[in-house]
This record gives C-alpha cells, structure tokens and sequence, in this order.
C-alpha cells in the first residue's frame, strides 16, 4: 500500500456529525496541512488532495490506453464527478441498513496486508504512523463492500423485463440460429505456396484430385486424409470439429452449402492456401433448442480499490495461477484465504450454471476454458476473477427455463442503462455543497 493511498484513507473514514455544517467544520481538523475540505455530499466530505490523486490516476489511465490526454480542468472535473459519484453511493448504501459480514471482512483486510507484504501487525503500523486507526480502515472498506451490494440490489430491482421482450428475444435468436448452422467438415489439405510455378501448382492440383478420387472409389475419407492431408487435422481424419458457419472460411461454407450430412463436394476446391477435398460430416441448423451447456466451476475475486488497484489484482492472480499450476497450492485453499465474496468459504465453488447466468465478460472467458483450464486475470463489474472449469454437461431444458435464459441475457443488456438513471436519481436527492478546490 502506497503512503499516499493510506493517506486517502485518512482524509475520507472519519466520524459522521449531525450536520453538513458542523460535520464539514469538525472534518477540516483531520486534514492534513495544506489540505481542504472541496466537496460536502450528503453525510461525508471529498478533500481537496483526493481529486489531486483522482485526476492523476485518469491521466496516468488515459496514458496507458494510448488515449489523447483531455486538458488539466477536463480531467479535475471528471475527478470531482467520479468522487462525488462515490460519495452519494456510500452514503445511501450505509443508511439502507446492508450488513457485511466480519469474516468476509477480515479476508478482505487480509488480502490488502499480503498484497503489500505486510503481516497485520505491519499493516496496523503503518495505518498509526499515518494518523489513522484500523477500525477507520476497515471501516473505509466495509463501506466499498456495501456499495456494491447497494447497487446490485437496487439496479436489479430497477429493471423490468415484459413477456413481450422475452418472446421477441427467443424470436431473434432462433432466426439468428437458423440462419447460422453448425457445420463438421473435414478436408484433405494440399498447400500451394506462395509463389509457386505453374507446374508446382498442376502437381499439388493433381495431388488434390487423386485423393479425391480415392475416396470417390470407396476408400475411407479418414484414411486418406492422414495419409495425404498437410494440416493440423490430419491425425483425427482431416475433421474440423462442429463449429457455427461464421466461425469458418466463406469459402469451405459456400463450398458444401449444397451438401447433406455424409456426402462428399464433388470437385477439389481451391482457395488462396491451396485445394481442398471437402466432406461434409454433420449440418446442425439452428433454432429452438431444449438442450443447453452447464458449467460448473468456481473462481477467486479480488475487488480493485484504493488500496489493491486493478493491475496489482492481476498481478496477483497471476501469482495465485503459477502456484496452482506448480502444485505449491490448491485452488480451493487460496480461493478460501483471499477471495471477496461468498464463495469464498466453498473453495470459491460456484455450482452447475446454466447459460445467461453470469456478467457477460464472465461467463465469455468461462466459456473459453477447457476441463480444468484456468483462465488469465478477468475483469468484470464485481472486481477481477481467476476462473477454473471443473465440469460440463448437456441437460434438457424446458420452455420455462429457456425463457429465464433469456430473461437474464436481457437484464444484462439493459444493466448499464439502469445503473446510470438510479445514479442520477441519486445525485437529485443528494446534498452536494460545491467549495473552492482548485
């Protein structure tokens, strides 16, 4: 933890007063020298030194993104906004009454103390050297665990999914499938390369139309393929494996569009990589279907903060990655130990999930994962994630939940809308008393 983040801390955990006015008057005496009090919102106060450090932090973002650096005052008032934002969320969170609790608590202090290096005797060390006591810092991330659950519960209940949306969503997904078959192919693959001559490109031609006409005379597609075939299929019969027509060459769809499951293209086929001798295995069209992929896996979260930014999270997952994969820890011991959320005492365990029923970017780069494959840092709405698939399985699913599928995918289309309007309705209603900063 940098000193300066410790120091954010201070400015920010202080007692709550029974007034704006007194409540500001009494929080400018914890100020370091130098400092002021910018902004008085609601029960708490935003400090003069924390849109420093905010405006910095979005400069220093922009920078790594490549981006063109808005002016100084562009970036202060982003900074002011962002705070302002923060402050009108935590304060509404603590007043609803959400509870943490402790234990959940105590991991998240613990990831904190071993993300710097710190034994919680060193941890409670520097926070006194720094003039703040430790149930100010715990008290400071009670807070961002609250404003998370606040705004889940309350951007949730904001959204309204009609019967009307559902079946238009079902509408356009089996129009979508339809018209996006999965297809099987397999081929013999005989390269040209670039710059052939015209007599290299008629021998890899002839080579191309003799194994067409092996199988054409009854010998297996299969066979033939590892024996002629000069791709990375070759040893599993020239097969691509089922996979939608988007995701394959134009070419190798339009080359069997006219083909049933089993038959063979009649001609060799070429392309810029070569000829082809195609076979079609199996066209699986689209449209409603009653089986669905679950997934069972579990993860660890760390939730990025101003105490554990989102590239120091990475880092650490990465190292909580090298160590499951060296044998020097299990998944479930490191997710118990460290990660922030409910799962945590499972072994970060998340049960069977069906489809829809994760954040998008989750469930994306869960999806990516082999059998017991464990993914690189993913970053989502509830902080970074380190994922591991455990197991798969097909099910049958019935029109009850095929229609909750597709309420969940639409209340995440519609998540970030929601959570925009329920932040606005919350500044309305806020105190925001605006002071000199700059």
């Amino acid at each position: 933890m940098t000193d300066m983040s410790i120091r954010c801390l201070t400015l920010a955990c202080v007692a709550l007063l029974s007034s704006f006015a007194a409540q500001a008057q009494n929080k400018a005496s914890q100020l370091r020298p130098g400092d002021h009090i910018a902004v008085v919102v609601n029960q708490d106060v935003v400090a003069a030194s924390e849109i420093a450090q905010r405006t910095d932090r979005l400069r220093e973002e922009a920078k790594r993104r490549g981006e063109a650096l808005p002016d100084v005052e562009a970036l202060r008032k982003q900074a002011l906004e962002a705070l302002i934002e923060d402050r009108v969320i935590v304060t509404y969170a603590r007043e609803t009454g959400t509870k943490v609790d402790e234990p959940e608590l105590d991991r998240v202090v613990a990831n904190v103390a071993a993300q710097n290096k710190f034994t919680m005797e060193q941890l409670r060390e520097r926070l006194k050297a720094d003039g703040m006591d430790f149930r100010q810092f715990r008290d400071n991330l009670r807070d961002q665990l609250l404003t998370e659950r606040v705004r889940e519960r309350e951007v949730q209940g904001r959204i309204r999914i009609t019967d009307g949306e559902i079946d238009k969503f079902l509408a356009e997904r089996e129009a979508q499938a339809a018209s996006n078959p999965e297809l099987n192919i397999a081929q013999v693959l005989v390269p040209v390369a670039e710059g052939s001559t015209a007599s290299m490109i008629a021998e890899r031609q002839a080579r191309a139309e003799a194994a067409l006409a092996r199988v054409k005379g009854g010998e297996d597609f299969a066979k033939v393929a590892r024996e002629i075939s000069e791709d990375g299929n070759r040893e599993r019969g020239g097969e691509i494996g089922l996979r939608p027509a988007d995701r394959l060459p134009d070419a190798f769809v339009d080359g069997v569009r006219e083909l049933k499951s089993g038959e063979l293209r009649a001609t060799v086929l070429r392309t810029p990589v070569g000829f082809h001798v195609l076979k079609l295995i199996e066209r699986k069209v689209g449209g409603a279907s009653n089986k669905a992929v679950q997934t069972h896996s579990r993860h660890v979260l760390l939730r990025p903060s101003a105490q554990l930014t989102a590239e120091t999270a990475a880092r650490r997952l990465v190292e909580f990655k090298r160590a499951i994969e060296t044998g020097k820890a299990k998944f479930e011991d490191i997710a118990r130990a460290n990660s922030e959320d409910g799962s945590a005492e499972a072994g970060g365990d998340l049960g069977w999930v069906a489809p829809g029923a994760f954040v998008p970017e989750f469930e994306q780069a869960m999806n990516a994962l082999p059998l017991g494959g464990i993914s690189g840092p993913v970053m989502s709405r509830y902080g970074m994630h380190l994922i591991q698939v455990l197991e798969r399985r097909e099910v049958e699913i019935d029109p009850k939940q095929l229609r909750e599928q597709a309420r969940n995918s639409l209340r995440e289309r519609k998540y970030d809308e929601a959570y925009s309007e329920w932040v606005k309705d919350l500044r309305a209603r806020a105190f925001v008393e605006l002071r000199e900063w700059q």
